[in-house]
């Protein structure tokens, strides 16, 4: 059997590729026979770049040293050129929640991812692919479009900090000298249908994971409203589509710069080929941390089922947890180690245990 290997990553525990690797030792240990194939995946999110690059062997790493960090340190940005000259980043390297020495709701920014995007289209990219996930901030993505070249002014005429708490003193948006889009376009992966506002937006939704609580929450939300009030004089953008809420709303950022909001595990399944194997390979297994009824809401997991369901080929999840039944084979990590706890301390060599199991299904 050709059999595609493609979990998202473990979180907290294991990365995409690795687990790929580790269901496929336990796979080959029971059918030596089959051809695997291993598409590791991610949903715009942390794993990201590893996922494509992984899939292209022409894939070419940058870096650029000194970007601002979501906390004002300094970082390393990286990111990614396809062979077609396609730059693809990801706003968790440089901007992410993980990064934070202390959490800051209102004062995290998303300069740094600014300042990669400026970096690779310095470097002459065609296009970009910009992985919107486990962002730190609530901006709206204003310090990226700042770090393009937008000038963000208070009523004095004075420039407001970073941050989305800042966003309150807003007064306009000028974008004269911001930088204009790559031939190719801009496409932005996003994991969310959150709009940017509401109960339902960026800052009500997302806002507590960050260290937001329910009066910076309203504080964060009344700011994006005036943020995307004034970004829309001179950069229209639709603050309620789908997905604008996307990283602290640096989905509609983006997307008023002229980037296309596109669901992330969609996307990457078709940059990592996973797209095209369905219908070609005969089990498709796929995995998360926790399986549950949020997989089919743009996640990994669900993409990959629902591309199983379309052409009728047979899919495995591999899970640390179930809590919901999947549609076809389900192996559950803690299940087989005993405990979470194991399940946890020993993620690889019960990647591999489940591995054995699921080929043991096709016997």
């Amino acid at each position: 059997m050709r059999v595609v290997i493609a979990p998202d990553s473990f979180k907290g525990s294991l990365d995409a590729a690795a687990m790929a690797r580790a269901i496929a030792e336990g796979w080959s240990s029971v059918r030596p026979q089959d051809d695997l194939v291993l598409l590791p995946q991610a949903d715009g999110g942390e794993g990201t770049l590893d996922a494509i690059a992984s899939c292209h062997p022409d894939a070419s790493w940058h870096e650029v040293r000194g970007v601002t960090g979501p906390d004002g340190r300094p970082t390393t940005g990286r990111w990614v050129v396809l062979g077609d000259g396609t730059a693809v980043i990801e706003l968790a390297q440089m901007s992410g929640l993980p990064m934070m020495e202390s959490l800051d709701p209102g004062g995290a920014t998303t300069a740094g991812l600014g300042q990669v995007i400026a970096a690779a289209l310095d470097g002459g990219a065609a296009a970009l692919t910009i992985g919107l996930g486990g962002s730190a901030s609530t901006d709206g993505g204003a310090g990226a479009l700042r770090a393009l070249g937008a000038r963000l002014l208070a009523a004095d005429g004075r420039p407001v900090p970073d941050g989305g708490a800042a966003l309150a003193d807003l007064a306009s948006v000028d974008v004269s000298a911001l930088r204009t889009l790559p031939p190719g376009g801009v496409e932005l992966l996003t994991d969310t249908t959150a709009p940017l506002c509401g109960p339902s937006g960026a800052a009500h939704v997302f806002g507590p994971q960050k260290g937001a609580d329910a009066v910076m929450v309203e504080y964060l939300d009344a700011a994006l409203r005036g943020f995307a009030r004034c970004l829309g004089v001179s950069a229209p953008g639709d603050p309620d589509r789908p997905g604008a809420g996307g990283a602290g709303g640096t989905g509609f950022g983006l997307s008023s710069w002229g980037g296309q909001l596109v669901p992330g595990a969609r996307r990457i399944a078709d940059l990592t080929g996973l797209s095209a194997e369905f219908g070609r390979a005969h089990v498709v297994v796929t995995g998360e941390g926790r399986f549950d009824r949020t997989s089919m809401t743009g996640k990994v997991v669900g993409a990959a089922l629902e591309g199983c369901a379309v052409t009728s080929t047979r899919s495995v999840v591999v899970a640390g947890q179930l809590a919901a039944a999947p549609p076809d084979v389900g192996l559950s990590l803690t299940e087989l180690a005993g405990s979470p706890e194991a399940a946890l301390g020993e993620t690889e060599s019960w990647g591999r245990a489940a591995g054995a199991a699921a080929a043991a299904q096709f016997r």
